[in-house]
């Protein structure tokens, strides 16, 4: 069994009622297109399609077009003859020609630049490409299958995407069931990603949860979908004294150390207490870490109700340390608002 069927698991009436229309559209040799949201396993679901379907034997080109440079896309899908453009030092056959008797994924659609979506449209009608620097088209035989994350209407009506070119891709929409309406799945793909990353760490004995812990897995949205699932399920395995799992953390980001996200902008190191932006103002080196010091310290203090080895506990200190802290910053945390 390939890598991308073996992790298309599920038992809800929702991924069984998906997986048999993908099986029912895999047997029809026509476009089709994915409608999911990050994380859904859109590329798992267009894997299947090509297992299930009679090129079964071509190869599966799979490519996200989002994570091309926009001035690429071009040459990735086509190929280019030798010449072509800078750099182009022989000719390179496209993923189109790479996928000719199989399967070609496209995921990403909507990243697709519009004049090569005028292309894309040429090849799925016709079946023929031209790659860049050439004067003749060459035959290919790829199954397209795309891939997007939002309503591909939507992409249509705000000029993002060509509606003949979605007309002739859509002779089937599948659309991906995100893991909040996947009852039931939660638990079994939970314990299976434990027990396959416990083999992968060597660990001889299969993870379990505890209620609570299993509890807040089910009670989680998951807007992650099963990438989010599987990430936070493996975090839990490794973090776990023993193979009995009884916390889970479902935001690895939570953390007093860190500012508010407002302060954080593109490109700049955000500073802890805010500061004037003038450089002729800065603080000294010493006063910013006092300043920053005195901040955790007090925020700590306020999260944990005046408890001071609750405090300490929240800022990774032993209460030794933290009393060091305190007392060489006693005054100015004296002077300051006390906790509740």
């Amino acid at each position: 069994m390939t890598a991308a069927l073996h992790e298309a698991l599920g038992q809800s009436d929702a991924f069984l009622a998906f997986m048999e229309r993908v099986a029912a559209v895999a047997r029809a040799d026509r476009p089709v297109v994915l409608v999911g949201e990050r994380g859904t396993g859109k590329e798992l679901a267009a894997a299947r399609l090509h297992f299930h379907s009679p090129r079964w034997e071509g190869p599966f080109v799979a490519v996200s077009l989002a994570s091309l440079p926009r001035s690429l896309v071009e040459a990735e899908l086509f190929g280019h003859e030798a010449g072509a453009f800078t750099g182009a030092v022989k000719r390179r056959l496209g993923r189109f020609e790479a996928a000719s008797g199989g399967t070609l994924f496209l995921d990403e659609l909507q990243a697709t630049p519009r004049p090569v979506q005028e292309k894309l449209l040429r090849a799925v009608e016709y079946g023929t490409v031209e790659r860049l620097g050439a004067s003749e088209s060459v035959s290919v035989d790829a199954r397209v299958v795309a891939a997007t994350n939002v309503d591909p209407r939507e992409l249509v009506a705000r000029g993002r995407l060509l509606p003949d070119l979605l007309d002739r891709l859509a002779f089937a929409v599948l659309h991906v069931p995100p893991l909040r309406v996947r009852h039931g799945d939660v638990a079994y793909l939970a314990e299976r990603f434990a027990a396959r990353f416990a083999a992968e760490l060597g660990r001889p004995d299969p993870p379990s949860f505890s209620p609570s812990a299993m509890q807040a897995l089910q009670a989680h949205s998951w807007p992650g979908n099963i990438r989010e699932l599987k990430n936070t399920v493996e975090r839990a395995v490794f973090d776990a004294p023993t193979s009995h799992i009884t916390d889970v953390v479902l935001d690895p980001f939570a953390s007093p150390h860190l500012p508010p996200a407002g302060e954080v902008q593109e490109g700049v190191i955000p500073s802890w207490p805010p500061e004037a932006s003038s450089p002729s103002s800065l603080p000294s080196f010493s006063a910013s870490t006092t300043s920053l010091e005195i901040s955790l310290l007090r925020r700590a203090l306020a999260a944990a109700g005046g408890n001071q080895r609750r405090a300490a506990a929240m800022l990774g200190l032993t209460y030794h340390q933290f009393r060091g802290q305190y007392r060489k910053h006693a005054a100015a945390l004296d002077a300051g608002p006390k906790a509740p």
